[in-house]
């Protein structure tokens, strides 16, 4: 009885184990295709900007019009990066 008891329990620990792998390897797969989504569409972002110069040109537009708000509000940094605060509240 003895004998039949402990093979019950390891084929049980054996599932639960099998179980706990399968999960496992479904999870990693999960975050893989994951990954995988991401990565085509950084893939697809960067053709789509070397592709389109007018895109290109639109984010350095972009860039230099935020840059100039920023200096508005924030004031001049003189190349250092300080806490942005509007001019008006620095003393």
């Amino acid at each position: 009885m003895s004998d039949d008891n402990s093979s019950v329990q390891l084929c049980e620990d054996i599932s639960r184990k099998s179980l706990q792998l399968n999960q496992h390897l479904e999870k990693m797969t999960e975050q893989m295709e994951n990954v995988s989504v991401k990565l085509s569409w950084m893939a697809y972002d960067m053709v789509v900007l070397r592709t389109s110069p007018d895109l290109a040109e639109s984010f350095k537009r972009l860039e230099n019009e935020f840059l100039k708000c920023k200096a508005v509000i924030c004031g001049p940094t003189d190349g250092q990066d300080q806490k942005c605060q509007p001019a008006t509240e620095r003393t």
